[in-house]
């Protein structure tokens, strides 16, 4: 066995002797052979360092106290090693302890390095010579290594894996990029082109990543930009940085400045994604003289004041047909006759956006359905400019929409996107709560979603996963112009759904003047800047169903129109600015007695009155990023009759929730809560147990949970229960065996379970268990019991993606 860790050795030495075990334990032992694997990594990309800072000691003829700390770790952890050859075969509870003490352990080594070694190594640097300056490199080199391991670092967007014509535009803009003297470069084309690709493939692109390191900040911006957020942003993508506040627009730049200062001696990169005609103010604002920095502008415009500008072609016809039939075929081979594909190749002009929509909405079609849809583009006349064939062309998918029988609300479903603004990720929960009140569509029916799917393979919308969350709608901003434009095609007293942008206090000349025209949507969606002062016009809206708010300011008042929207059934309030929103006005919800459904995000709520209390009809309540510890202050709660028909509430996000109020203990009709990411708590109440209509309980990302109450057993509807990433939840109460429904439950992440109670055994209806490889051994030694039991075992890499899930 090799020599254990001696208490003199040198840092480079024990970090040699650690390796060592790894590789025998790992050779001996093959249990731990995944976790052990991971640990070596972490210490082959550390060790660099440490041999580094041993040499800098002997030449400087310092003392190791400094790295007194790290031989502290590493002896640690060459005990919990070593000790991993111990564990008898049929150990399966010391095997499942001890893997997760190994990636627990490589986690600690990982965070130490970063929070505690790269201050050493600044500041032993700056007592040397310039000759060792080579020591930055070393940190830079971990840094690196640690951003690769934990994502969320990196705040540039990934691009589509299919990807035709660009690999030429690639290489010459990065040639202008890196020309010296260039400190501006402008990536112009007209919408759809593939500017935004174009410019992630840059940004991941080896050699800018080999310049820039992880010093790019790729930020898209606003139609009417704010450049105190976007420095927000950009400090925010630096986890190592708390995000300041500015008091103007000169203090943000001063401090952008000196952050640049900070990141040497790598340079820096900017890309301002999307900037549009009259935003050239922005970025002049960014023309920093920085050794190295460089900004990269997209924008459908070419901006004269800016002298380099790399201009994107349309494709050849030969890639716009390869990356059609790519969409359109399976295998990308055609199977109708060729000159109908030459037709609507060259209809939809060498736009990689439109080829991709069009080919997708054509994939699988009959061919006489290729030859209808031609006639009809060699009819249309479009009024769109400067784009207007682009859009002509995608106007006809859109149109397409209406052809699928068992979807006939699907064009409707799109045209509902527009609510909400560009270039933010749309929640499907706040999609599915207009659709199913606008469009009676069943909320638990497959089909619901389905029409998110169905969008989403037709390349009208990105859906993306993010997380455990849910799904989320992404919009290219083409598209969203098409769905604008196309509700604004009628008179505006015919409109089904009015979608309205107020920058500063200007509003529309139709909403201030005195005859008001008289309007009749369904739909109602206001978006407001940062400058917006909440002053509201009066507006009659008696008719509408749906009100989308969007805003962005500190302070915001709900519009006092609102309480006379006798027909309002969903209320979804916003907040995408980048600060927590104090709402104003908040009793006016409690006389919308219609309202069935309210979400509201990042804002902070304050006491509920009686009034709201006593919606008769409300159905659900989503929570999001809000602050709620005074929300439920009110005694009222206490009483039997609160919302008395509401079934579903939703708790995500919510940093200040500790414990579960009580008096919502009293919703007697509640049958699915959900509290996710709620990560300060710590507690049910055990009136949690009169709940007893409940029949899905989410708990997931609960990190301070230690335990249910035993009250749980009371709930004899619960037929999903989810306590995934409750890393503190130690064990279930025995009443679980009392959850005589209960069929799934979900327990990944659960690392600090110590086993299951027997009244397990008694979960006779329990057909699904999800959980890791260590919890599944703990349900297995039940299989007898549970006869109808199948467990899936999940396996996942730490991902920290979702910690940026609300980035503004």
């Amino acid at each position: 066995m090799a020599a254990n860790l001696t208490e003199g050795a040198a840092l480079g030495s024990v970090c040699n002797l650690l390796v060592a075990a790894v590789l025998e334990v790992t050779q001996k032992v093959a249990t731990f052979k995944f976790s052990l694997d991971r640990l070596k990594t972490t210490l082959n990309s550390i060790k660099p360092i440490f041999d580094d800072i041993e040499r800098l000691n002997e030449i400087l003829n310092r003392p190791e106290e400094e790295t007194e700390s790290f031989l502290t770790q590493l002896r640690k952890a060459e005990k919990l090693v070593r000790k991993c050859l111990e564990i008898k075969s049929w150990n399966f509870y010391k095997k499942y302890t001890y893997s997760r003490k190994l990636n627990a352990l490589d986690q600690s080594l990982l965070r130490f390095f970063k929070l505690d070694a790269q201050l050493h190594m600044v500041r032993d640097s700056r007592r040397i010579m310039v000759g060792m300056r080579g020591m930055d490199d070393k940190v830079d080199e971990i840094l690196s290594f640690l951003s690769h391991r934990f994502p969320g670092w990196c705040d540039v967007p990934g691009f589509p894996e299919f990807v035709v014509g660009l690999d030429a535009p690639l290489e010459e803009l990065k040639l202008m990029l890196l020309k010296d003297g260039v400190s501006v470069l402008v990536l112009s084309a007209p919408g759809g082109c593939g500017k935004t690709t174009l410019a992630k493939m840059l940004c991941h692109d080896p050699q800018i990543r080999d310049r820039f390191r992880d010093n790019i900040f790729f930020v898209n911006v606003a139609r009417t930009p704010n450049l105190m957020l976007i420095v927000q942003k950009i400090f925010r993508s630096k986890n190592k940085h708390q995000v300041p506040e500015f008091q103007s627009d000169e203090d943000a730049i001063n401090q952008f400045e000196s952050l640049l200062k900070r990141l040497k001696p790598h340079p820096s990169l900017l890309v301002l994604d999307d900037v549009w005609r009259g935003s050239e103010f922005l970025i002049e604002r960014f023309r920093i003289s920085q050794p190295g920095f460089k900004v990269l502008v997209t924008s459908r415009s070419v901006f004269r004041s800016f002298e380099t500008t790399f201009r994107l072609k349309l494709l050849n016809d030969e890639n716009a047909k390869t990356l059609f039939c790519h969409s359109a075929f399976k295998d990308g081979i055609p199977d109708v006759q060729n000159d109908l594909v030459d037709k609507v190749v060259k209809g939809c002009g060498g736009f990689p956006l439109a080829l991709k929509v069009i080919g997708q909405s054509l994939r699988g079609e009959p061919e006489a359905k290729w030859i209808h849809r031609t006639q009809k583009w060699s009819e249309g006349v479009s009024v769109f400019n400067p784009h207007c064939d682009v859009l002509n062309c995608l106007k006809s998918s859109l149109d397409a929409l209406t052809e699928i029988p068992e979807l006939p609300d699907l064009k409707e479903c799109y045209l509902d996107l527009g609510s909400f603004p560009e270039d933010q990720r749309i929640p499907a929960t706040a999609l599915l709560d207009v659709w199913v009140e606008l469009y009676n569509l069943d909320e638990e029916d497959v089909h619901t979603l389905v029409h998110l799917l169905e969008l989403s393979d037709r390349n009208l919308i990105n859906l993306v996963l993010q997380s455990e969350d849910g799904h989320f709608a992404m919009q290219h901003d083409l598209l969203r112009d098409l769905v604008v434009y196309q509700n604004a095609l009628d008179p505006i007293e015919q409109r089904t759904r009015m979608i309205v942008e107020i920058n500063e206090n200007s509003f529309p000349d139709w909403w201030t003047k005195g005859d008001q025209p008289s309007l009749h949507p369904r739909l109602l969606s206001i978006t407001t800047d940062e400058l917006f002062a909440s002053k509201w016009h009066d507006l009659r809206q008696p008719e509408a169903e749906v009100l989308v708010l969007n805003f962005q300011t500190r302070i915001y008042a709900l519009p006092h129109f609102m309480e006379r929207m006798s027909n309002l059934k969903v209320l979804i309030v916003t907040n995408y600015g980048f600060h927590q929103a104090e709402l104003k006005d908040f009793d006016l919800i409690g006389h919308v007695l219609n309202l069935k459904r309210i979400r509201l995000e990042r804002v902070s709520i304050p006491c509920i009155g009686i009034p709201m209390l006593q919606l008769k009809n409300l159905r659900k309540i989503s929570l999001v990023m809000c602050d709620i510890e005074k929300a439920f202050e009110n005694c009222s709660f206490r009483a039997p009759s609160i919302w008395p028909n509401l079934v579903e509430m939703n708790i995500d996000y919510c940093s200040d929730l500790i414990a579960f109020p009580v008096g919502l203990c009293n919703l007697a009709s509640l049958e699915k809560l959900s509290i996710t990411y709620c990560q300060e708590l710590i507690a049910l109440p055990q009136e949690i147990g009169n709940l007893t209509k409940l029949k899905a309980l989410r708990l997931y990302s609960c990190t301070k949970l230690s335990s249910l109450p035993g009250s749980i057993g009371g709930l004899k509807k619960l037929k999903y229960l989810d306590l995934s990433d409750c890393l503190e939840l130690a064990h279930l109460p025995d009443e679980i065996g009392k959850l005589e429904a209960l069929g799934t439950i979900h327990m990944k992440g659960c690392g600090e379970l110590r086993g299951l109670p027997p009244s397990v055994r008694d979960l006779g209806q329990l057909e699904k268990v999800i959980c890791d490889e260590e919890v599944s051994y703990f349900w297995r030694s039940h299989a007898e019991c549970l006869k109808k039991m199948n467990i899936t075992v999940i396996r996942r890499e730490a991902n920290l993606n979702w910690l940026h899930r609300f980035d503004p």
